[in-house]
């Protein structure tokens, strides 16, 4: 096979999306070395120094955002191999595909959260989706989703036949394990201002990840119980973070809670060791890869109950309903007060992030490249 990968939300975007395609693509450039990789690129060139010579990187003078709007926008008829040479597949992992001249599309659906909870993305970005999703999807030969949940949701509100539809989950990367050495701890404690005791919960802040409802959880723990953890919260502000900066206010924790913005990969294994307790309450989740993340590095997660995550935490979290902040205050103190719960669910998330690879994924996105290959591109 000779594939075109857009691998420009692995250049732009930090967190996300952009972490599930340089986790990808960096397993699929270790794995395989027989198929032939394009690496198209929208602005600057990747990170990685070095690629397998099946790999040819192919950067565009034109910025990603003219890209897009002549595209998605315009819809000028510029094919995508005018710009990444001839090749069977073109694989898009951000939602879209562009024109194609004879290449097959395949698109990686990572949620239809503007679809379930239109109050949850931004207008701007509700009304591109709506309008460039179902044409993707209805173009490609073949469509990725990140989760099982994903998968329904693909058919049941794009009505997108179910052998069309792949699911190569998100992985945990092996850089994501507990940190010993207790000077890298230190220097991180240092480093980001952390108080002794914390609570830790990571995402961008938007409405969907749920942080005014797991403000006003934490202050309502912090009545009830002589807990003596902050909230730390990382992630970069989103649309209508403000909210969460207000909560804290009115709430009357704002010596408690901490914001980091957005923090490198790198410093996040020392960050969830020194947590003792991860928080994920989102209201609606593609995949969702942080509380593995943490997992792997053996601090225990409670996590909200809905869309993917059953799939991503399975029983190794304590799960709770997302719209309950009484039940969110009251799992944290659970855990964080009951020594035996913390063990037990500390030993079963190793094993349940040891679960997700990206080598596993990578040879759930090949079985999918061949049948998006095949006359049908459906399952055989």
């Amino acid at each position: 096979m000779r594939v075109a990968i857009d691998y420009t939300p692995a250049i732009r975007q930090g967190a996300g999306i952009g972490r599930y395609t340089r986790g990808l693509v960096s397993a699929l450039a270790d794995i395989d070395q027989e198929n032939q990789y394009i690496l198209f690129c929208a602005g600057e060139p990747p990170s990685r120094k070095e690629w397998p010579p099946n790999f040819v990187l192919r950067q565009s003078a034109i910025p990603s955002r003219w890209l897009t709007i002549g595209w998605h926008r315009l819809r000028l008829p510029l094919p995508a191999e005018a710009l990444t040479g001839d090749c069977d597949l073109y694989h898009s992992p951000d939602f879209v595909l562009p024109p194609l001249r004879t290449a097959r599309g395949v698109v990686t659906v990572h949620d239809l959260t503007f679809l379930r909870l239109p109050g949850c993305a931004d207008p701007g970005l509700r009304a591109y989706l709506n309008r460039s999703v179902p044409k993707a999807v209805s173009a490609a030969r073949h469509v990725l989703a990140d989760s099982w949940n994903t998968r329904n949701d693909l058919i049941d509100l794009l009505q997108v036949s179910p052998g069309k539809v792949s699911v190569v989950p998100g992985a945990v990367d092996a850089t994501f394990a507990r940190v010993e050495d207790s000077g890298m701890l230190d220097h991180t404690r240092a480093r980001y201002g952390l108080p002794p005791w914390f609570i830790i919960s990571v995402g961008t802040l938007e409405p969907r990840k749920n942080y005014p409802r797991l403000v006003s959880a934490y202050a309502l723990m912090r009545r009830q119980t002589a807990l003596p953890h902050h909230l730390v919260i990382v992630g970069r502000p989103g649309w209508l973070y403000k909210e969460v900066h207000e909560r804290v206010r009115t709430e009357g924790v704002g010596e408690y809670v901490h914001f980091l913005g957005f923090v490198p990969d790198g410093d996040l294994p020392a960050l969830y060791t020194l947590a003792d307790l991860m928080v994920f309450p989102s209201l609606y989740e593609g995949f969702g890869i942080p509380p593995l993340e943490a997992m792997a590095c053996g601090t225990p997660v409670v996590s909200s109950n809905n869309s993917s995550l059953p799939e991503s935490v399975g029983s190794a979290a304590m799960t709770v309903n997302a719209e309950d902040g009484e039940g969110i205050a009251d799992a944290m103190a659970r855990v964080l007060g009951n020594s035996s719960l913390r063990a037990r669910l500390i030993e079963l998330g190793k094993v349940q992030a040891k679960q997700f690879t990206w080598t596993a994924a990578v040879h759930q996105l090949l079985a999918a490249y061949k049948r998006a290959l095949s006359e049908s591109g459906t399952e055989q």
